[in-house]
């Protein structure tokens, strides 16, 4: 789970960047993954809650803090609760409201109805899949305040990314799942065909996702030419999952997926083009403030005239006044106006 959490980081970390104009700012990045990492750790620890009984009986989760009886499920359900709370919290204050619900509706979508369709049905890993492919949206939706076309690339390599690696992990793992309740595809398919067949379709759909990439203006074309690549080899190794479905096969596979995604989402970053959405948006409002400051210049200089006209002795001693008050309170609008001392109050 500690890998899992790991894994929600970067991905909402890579969504952030991909999300972000020429310039990322790196406070909004921290701040969207410190809080995308203390909601995944309520959802992982809310999953360990629900299924103390059922990690208790398999080899792979029987050590974990609650089948082992190290922490009570009262501590843990309280820190869950605290800590979900809090980084749900942080992304609305710090991030906005849209990813601060998709944080809040996907601990929800992985506690209250992955766990427990794990123990009823097959359809918990395309579930799951969903799940996983949430986070890049999320920090997408940090760094632009919207979501668009171009954020459904990384989301889309996910969620098919993520089937090829969870069967493979299923048929390697089968009688540990057993063993535990869970209900997974690979138990009504004793030969491992099926579950190598899903594997191959699914990385066969990662195929155009790197053209898509370059035709939407997410990327240069050499990702493009790269993530074919990367795919390719997927695909190769869920082939031979297909033709000689075994134990050595399937963990061909699994172990090049783990090393497909890191590559995949560093393709991705090395070759993105600014999102022109979020330039556009800069862009406007620099010309709001240009505008705002400007027309206070015009202001200032209208009054001076005015006052010119008024009283010419008068205006006279306006003028040796800075006339920049709006301009020194413009950046910080939590200080004061400055006040400046008129040339009258030297001469009592």
């Amino acid at each position: 789970n500690a890998i899992h959490s790991a894994l929600v980081v970067a991905t909402s970390g890579a969504g952030y960047v991909l999300g972000s104009g020429s310039i990322v700012d790196i406070a909004g990045l921290c701040y969207t993954c410190t809080g995308t990492m203390m909601v995944a750790a309520s959802a992982n620890t809310l999953n360990q809650v629900f299924e103390i009984k059922n990690d208790a009986k398999m080899k792979r989760t029987m050590r974990r803090p609650l089948p082992s009886g190290r922490i009570s499920p009262v501590h843990a359900a309280m820190w869950a609760t605290t800590v979900g709370t809090a980084g749900t919290a942080l992304l609305a204050c710090k991030a906005n409201d849209l990813a601060a619900g998709l944080a809040a509706s996907n601990l929800i979508l992985y506690a209250f109805v992955y766990t427990p369709l794990k123990q009823i049905h097959p359809v918990n890993t395309w579930v799951g899949a969903v799940v996983g492919a949430i986070p890049p949206l999320l920090g997408w939706a940090a760094a632009a305040s919207e979501l668009s076309l171009n954020s459904m690339i990384l989301p889309a390599a996910l969620y098919f990314w993520q089937l090829p690696h969870f069967m493979a992990l299923a048929y390697l793992c089968r009688a540990d799942y057993l063993a535990g309740g869970y209900r997974m595809l690979s138990f009504a398919d004793p030969t491992g065909k099926r579950t190598a067949w899903v594997s191959l379709r699914n990385c066969l759909y990662m195929l155009p996702l790197g053209l898509f990439a370059y035709n939407w203006g997410l990327t240069s074309e050499w990702f493009s030419f790269e993530a074919s690549l990367l795919t390719t080899g997927l695909a190769m190794g869920a082939l031979s999952f297909v033709l000689a479905p075994s134990q050595k096969s399937a963990r061909r596979m699994f172990h090049g997926s783990l090393l497909y995604l890191p590559a995949l989402m560093a393709g991705l970053i090395l070759h993105r083009l600014p999102n022109e959405q979020k330039e556009h948006n800069n862009i406007h409002q620099t010309s709001e403030i240009a505008g705002v400051l400007r027309g206070a210049e015009l202001w200032d200089e209208e009054e001076r005239a005015r006052q010119q006209r008024e009283d010419p002795k008068h205006s006279r001693r306006a003028q040796s006044r800075p006339p920049v008050a709006y301009a020194s309170v413009a950046p910080f609008p939590f200080l004061p106006v400055p006040v400046y001392v008129s040339p009258e109050a030297h001469e009592f």
